[in-house]
């Protein structure tokens, strides 16, 4: 069977959901739903009883969603392994998920729209970043300026991720473990990779750079049929670490070989931080994580349309609901572009779920729906660079992949059962670097696509994945963190989404680089125009993306299936282009929303960042872009040899410095990409600073 069957085998699903939601008039066969809202906390007032503009004020409100699918349903039969899940007495598969609401108190008073945040591994914390003065984390008790509360929206949460590690405030998904229909334990062979910010004894089984997560555990504790490798770097031969020199076992207070476990795994000597470290098992007991598409799904239709669950518990939001925004941020942004791919958006009574969409720093796909799949994670260049991410379709638009030769778009699904949301598309400039966002907007061998009519794709020029609050460093990397933000651009882009959601209204045309334009480029550095600034290394260093097999049973037009050959194996000749953002003689990109910071610049702010000495030296270092600051004087700038004209011959003194954020603000205000109150807060942050004597 070759990899093309089993698209073929996912097709049946798709396209009779695609004929239910045809099917005007006729009752639907489908029964997922929630069945059952606990609400267990309440907090009302919440937010220190502040009451915000017309909406009054909010009240937090927490507890578990119960909910069941049908595997013979055509919106569900897409879940991998769902057909093995345990059954209910109603034939049904049974889940739960964590949940949280925050609302007006009087939904009367409310602007009819939930802003629904796909939570970051269990976190609810990165819709903050519309608010100012919040610090993300699990609890947003704190509303900052309120600026989503003065704007009426409702936000909801929902646990989607079943591999989670529990912790204070995390909603997690609870799915069911697959068995084969006789019942006995599934097992399949699994890819894992460990990378270290410190040395470590012992690592979680599904650790990733980001952090650990309940990876599939090993079937046993016997490894001599499983590989762990190491190398320096993502292109270096892997060497064979001998299988004595490590066990399936927990190492955190016993020395090697520690105390036996079937989720962690122990290095004699410990793990470094020079290497990638690969670990190909044998795993048992599949979760079905693809539950998280449907229930987030369900949970959304039900705040939306219900009025009751199945024991009588009322819907908190059962009036004043029209329309649902979503976003999702990084793995969740990820996410939200799969949830549509495989036609989720539609519900069990063929009603579209979200009408708005913000995907935000997301330029991949979301490994969730295959058999012991890992959602936390991406296929950077260095950390788990052979995650199933990155498959073909990448882009919103449906066309011919000239590799492969298969014709999808991400919306070709919800196109065909007209349930396509308005999508903002917001990303930094690590995206290009990191995750070959050009394959979202070309079609993988250097030709721009036309963009759907329902997509603004926004770039946010010079910045990493999530600014650093301050230009500060970190070990692992060779330049300062990039402080560039674009927090104030997706503030007043929001407003935009909502009233193109709700009302039509079009919102700002998309501004990202493209070919015609001249302005995504190949990485190399007489491309990019990269300039050479003293201690400063350029090599050019970009995510390939080769088109890579996994196995018959895997189907990577819609990342699902069973992956049977680890690790994956490069197709020769089917390597795709991927090309980066165009940059001026300071190093700064000029295609994209340019910030304040873009506008009036104190330095280089770049969307990549080199490892250090000691941490896989010269790989693209994590999701960190770069700040390289100007000289204060011409003299200073001779002195060391670089080429970038210095503060004082830019701006002569701190006046004129005030005077060039000034006229950017008007000029982002004009553009509708900044707020008024934004505006006369980086003026005076500007006003108040020492850039100048």
């Amino acid at each position: 069977m070759t990899t093309q069957d089993s698209v073929r085998q996912l097709r049946p699903a798709l396209l009779a959901a695609s004929m239910a939601a045809g099917l005007i008039g006729l009752a639907s066969p489908a029964q997922a739903r929630i069945t059952q809202l606990v609400i267990n906390n309440t907090q009302s007032p919440a937010l220190g009883g502040t009451s915000f503009g017309d909406a009054g004020q909010y009240e937090i409100l927490s507890g578990t969603a119960y909910g069941e699918l049908d595997p013979n349903d055509p919106h569900d039969a897409v879940v991998q392994d769902l057909n093995l899940a345990p059954r209910n007495a109603n034939g049904r598969v049974a889940y739960s998920m964590d949940v949280y609401i925050m609302k007006p108190i009087d939904m009367s008073r409310a602007n009819g729209s939930i802003l629904y945040e796909i939570p970051n591994r269990g976190n609810k914390g990165t819709l903050s970043a519309f608010n100012i003065g919040v610090v993300g984390g699990n609890t947003p008790t704190n509303a900052g300026d309120g600026y989503l509360q003065n704007l009426g929206f409702t936000l909801a949460w929902g646990g989607w991720q079943g591999d989670l590690i529990p912790g204070p405030g995390a909603l997690a998904l609870y799915p069911p473990v697959a068995h084969h229909k006789d019942g006995s334990t599934i097992t399949g062979r699994v890819m894992t990779d460990y990378e270290f910010a410190t040395p470590v004894p012992s690592t979680v089984i599904g650790n990733s750079f980001v952090g650990p997560e309940n990876g599939p555990s090993a079937a046993s504790l016997d490894n001599k049929r499983d590989v762990l490798t190491m190398q320096v770097h993502t292109d270096d031969p892997p060497v064979v670490i001998p299988n004595s020199q490590w066990t399936f076992a927990d190492c955190t207070t016993t020395p090697f070989p520690g105390t036996p476990s079937l989720t962690n795994v122990c290095l004699q000597g410990g793990f470094d931080t020079n290497h990638i470290y690969k670990l190909v098992y044998t795993a048992q007991n599949p979760l079905v994580l693809g539950i998280g598409f449907a229930a987030t799904r369900d949970w959304v239709t039900f705040l939306r349309h219900a009025k009751q669950d199945d024991y009588g518990n009322p819907n908190p939001l059962a009036q004043g609901i029209h329309w649902v925004l979503g976003y999702g941020v990084s793995q969740d942004g990820r996410f939200e572009r799969d949830y549509l791919h495989l036609g989720f958006n539609l519900d069990e009574k063929n009603r579209k779920v979200f009408d708005g969409m913000e995907v935000h720093v997301a330029g991949a796909r979301m490994g969730l729906n295959y058999r012991f799949s890992l959602p936390g994670y991406n296929a950077l260049q260095h950390e788990t660079h052979l995650a199933a991410t990155d498959d073909m379709p990448l882009a919103w638009t449906v066309h011919r992949d000239p590799v492969t030769g298969l014709k999808d778009g991400l919306l070709s699904t919800c196109e065909a059962t007209n349930s396509c949301p308005v999508i903002f598309q917001t990303m930094s400039s690590l995206e290009w670097w990191q995750e070959r966002m050009s394959l979202d907007t070309t079609d993988g061998l250097g030709r721009d696509l036309a963009i759907p009519s329902n997509v603004r794709i926004f770039h946010f020029a010079g910045t990493q994945h999530g600014p650093s609050a301050t230009a500060s460093a970190v070990p692992y990397c060779q330049q300062l963190q990039n402080p560039n933000p674009y927090q104030y651009a997706e503030r007043a882009l929001l407003p935009r989404l909502q009233a193109w959601a709700a009302y039509g209204e079009a919102p700002p045309k998309s501004r990202f680089p493209t070919v015609n334009a001249g302005t995504l480029v190949p990485p190399d550095q007489a491309s990019t125009g990269f300039p050479n600034i003293p201690g400063v290394t350029y090599n050019g260093l970009v995510n390939n993306l080769p088109n890579l097999y996994r196995g018959p049973r895997f189907s990577p037009q819609y990342e699902s299936g069973v992956i049977t050959i680890q690790p994956p194996v490069p197709i020769d000749g089917q390597d795709y282009l991927v090309l980066v953002p165009k940059v001026n003689s300071d190093g700064n990109e000029i295609d994209g929303i340019q910030s304040v910071q873009l506008q009036a610049p104190i330095g280089t702010y770049t969307g990549w960042n080199l490892r250090a000495a000691g941490y896989s030296e010269g790989d693209l270092c994590f999701l960190s872009g770069s700040f390289i600051p100007f000289a204060q004087t011409a003299a200073e700038r001779e002195a060391s040899g670089d080429p970038r004209p210095s503060l004082q011959e830019r701006y002569g003194s701190q006046a004129g410095y005030v005077a060039a954020v000034t006229a950017a603000t008007k000029k982002l205000e004009a553009q509708g990409f900044m707020l008024p109150q934004d505006a006369q807060a980086a003026i005076q942050a500007a006003q108040q600073s020492n850039i100048l004597p």
